[in-house]
């Protein structure tokens, strides 16, 4: 194939960026430009200092009658699937201005609690901790993950027929905040806010709800949708049960650098977040593509995360389109939990788009992590045949790449010392040889920003 004339592009992997070439027609959908912020620091004050629809977190904390020795405190955070910049040891580090006001006004370290909000996530390890939140934080505070099977959390209420139960450290604590990236969600439209409680500290029972089939399979439950989304209506609803004293939400640009800061309450301070990212995260495009190159970026640890880079390919890919997905998959876990890899083995004995109605059936018995193959459903209905998704990885091992949905990509490289910008490269040669088969003047497009860009047909 003669690629004299064609353009280069760099493709994130983790840490890395491949230098991939694509064809001069391929169109280069990004977001909109958006400047980090000058001074994170000055900023994080300013926020914490004039809170949306709040009052300050030390008049909050000055309200309850305890002792401020006595008091306690309970600090929900991200885990490892949010590049949110919580480092004490950074410029922008977000955590340690709350820190020190809560120490300013009386806290003591030892009644400060920082709970991981990992949802039905994986535990993090103390390695993400202590690069997540730095020494100076680490060393000081007790970091604990949250466990959806714990038998110790706290019942809050019945809410739609399930009872749902909270992560006892954050409930019985005097003080309640929840700090979240704010960025597109493939499911409750965007993250952060109300997320950071459900699914970030409740029970799995509770999961079964905002997860369920039915909220999956609502055409709101899609990226940037508030309005009718059921998976954010429920997810609103539990974290108001739950009291939220007060929050701190962050958007990031395209480079994952710090470009906004809303503290305060937790839904109007959220709303404002997410007015932001809808100016620069939206891609408007005129038409479908043959062809989609995409990356999982920061997010996709494990392949249970790349589906949202895949879905998020789904208005814009034709019906029988290709897509070419890169993905690190740097987790130890690199494909998921066991839940989610036995799901996955069920969608690819089905045809593409028979999943959704086959868990639906009675007999059919509710698995943790089924949500996530009912998205890669939703994706493979679109396109129409699992071999139209090339999954590049070097991160997951041959013999398991192939027993999932798609086409992989150690299918385009051979020998044991696999570089992962040659897969790539292979698998885009052999995309466009198959799209230019089928249509005369193919249309390609790379995703830059992968799952953080929406792009959407006008």
């Amino acid at each position: 194939m003669n690629t004299s004339r064609w353009k280069q592009i760099e493709l994130e992997y983790g840490k890395d960026l491949l230098p991939i070439k694509v064809p001069p027609w391929c169109d280069i959908l990004r977001m909109k430009y958006i400047s980090a912020i000058e001074n994170p620091k000055k900023q994080i004050e300013d926020a914490l200092s004039n809170p949306i629809g709040s009052l300050p977190i030390e008049d909050i904390i000055a309200s309850c009658k305890k002792s401020s020795s006595k008091k306690s405190v309970a600090i929900t955070v991200s885990d490892d699937t949010r590049p949110i910049p919580y480092s004490g040891e950074k410029e922008d580090g977000m955590l340690l201005p709350l820190l020190k006001r809560l120490k300013k006004v009386g806290i003591k370290n030892k009644n400060i609690k920082i709970i991981v909000g990992t949802g039905t996530h994986l535990p993090t390890s103390n390695k993400w901790k202590k690069e997540a939140f730095g020494k100076s934080i680490t060393d000081k505070y007790e970091i604990i993950d949250h466990s959806c099977t714990s038998s110790d959390l706290c019942y809050l209420d019945n809410i739609d027929g399930v009872i749902v139960k909270i992560n006892r450290q954050f409930l019985e604590a005097d003080i309640h905040i929840a700090t979240s990236l704010v960025e597109p969600h493939f499911m409750a439209g965007v993250s952060g806010g109300r997320k950071a409680i459900c699914p970030g500290l409740v029970n799995l029972e509770a999961t079964y709800v905002f997860h369920g089939v039915e909220f999956m399979n609502n055409p709101n439950a899609t990226n940037l949708i508030l309005e009718n989304n059921p998976c954010h209506n429920f997810a609103l609803r539990v974290a108001q049960k739950t009291r939220v004293d007060f929050s701190v939400n962050v958007v990031l640009n395209a480079e994952m650098e710090l470009a906004g800061v809303f503290a305060g309450d937790l839904e109007k301070a959220h709303l404002e977040a997410v007015k932001k990212i809808k100016k620069y995260s939206l891609i408007p495009v005129d038409h479908e593509y043959d062809m989609v190159l995409t990356q999982g970026g920061s997010v996709a640890v494990n392949h249970y995360q790349a589906a949202k880079a895949a879905y998020g390919t789904l208005p814009i890919i034709k019906r029988g389109g290709m897509v070419v997905l890169v993905a690190h998959n740097s987790d130890k876990e690199a494909i998921g939990k066991d839940g989610y890899k036995k799901v996955m083995k069920i969608l690819k004995e089905k045809d593409p788009g028979k999943f959704t109605e086959f868990i639906k059936s009675d007999s059919w018995q509710f698995v943790p992590d089924q949500w996530q193959v009912q998205k890669w459903d939703q994706f493979f209905r679109k396109v129409g045949a699992f071999d139209k998704l090339i999954y590049c990885t070097t991160n997951i091992n041959p013999e398991d790449l192939k027993k999932l949905p798609g086409k992989s990509g150690y299918d385009f490289v051979e020998g044991k010392n696999i570089e992962i910008d040659k897969m790539v490269q292979n698998a885009v040669f052999y995309a466009i040889d198959k799209i230019k088969r089928r249509a005369k003047e193919p249309k390609m497009a790379f995703v830059k920003e992968g799952p953080y860009g929406i792009p959407v047909v006008n």
